[in-house]
């Protein structure tokens, strides 16, 4: 897998995703692309780690690891067009995808969703973008082991 951008911004189902294989540190420090979510995805969407908290998982644990050690960033909007961009977007799409996909396209940064309908919403306005899923960004990692 080539990353054709500088960073990859992840939507709520691909986090999801990643942390349910057990190995979501590994599999960020091995992308060649500096991994990030929106301030949306770690507040309101994340929910379903936070009930897997009560279920002693590790998968809440792994995904604060990765924001404090620095290998997942957490961003916010950064101007009125990308707030009004999520304002737009979530018409269509849920608040996290919608946050997810203002910035990406404002900052011009490759996506990362497993979702059917964003990813055609996607294509369909912004074909420039590269759009990874989780098995495109697993399949290399576990490749070297």
């Amino acid at each position: 897998m080539q990353i054709n951008h500088s960073h990859i911004i992840l939507d709520a189902c691909c986090v999801l995703n990643l942390c349910a294989s057990g190995q979501f540190l590994a599999i960020l420090k091995s992308l060649p692309a500096e991994i990030v979510v929106t301030t949306v995805v770690r507040e309101r969407e994340l929910n379903t780690l936070q009930s897997l908290k009560e279920e002693e998982n590790d998968a809440v644990l792994e995904f604060e690891t990765a924001i404090t050690q620095g290998w997942l960033k957490v961003v916010d909007f950064e101007s009125e067009e990308e707030e009004e961009s999520f304002v737009n977007y979530a018409a269509f799409l849920d608040d996290g995808e919608a946050a997810t996909f203002a910035i990406a396209v404002h900052r011009k940064w490759a996506v990362a969703t497993d979702d059917d309908k964003a990813i055609k919403f996607l294509k369909k306005n912004f074909p420039y973008l590269q759009i990874l899923s989780t098995p495109e960004i697993i399949k290399p990692t576990f490749r070297r082991y």
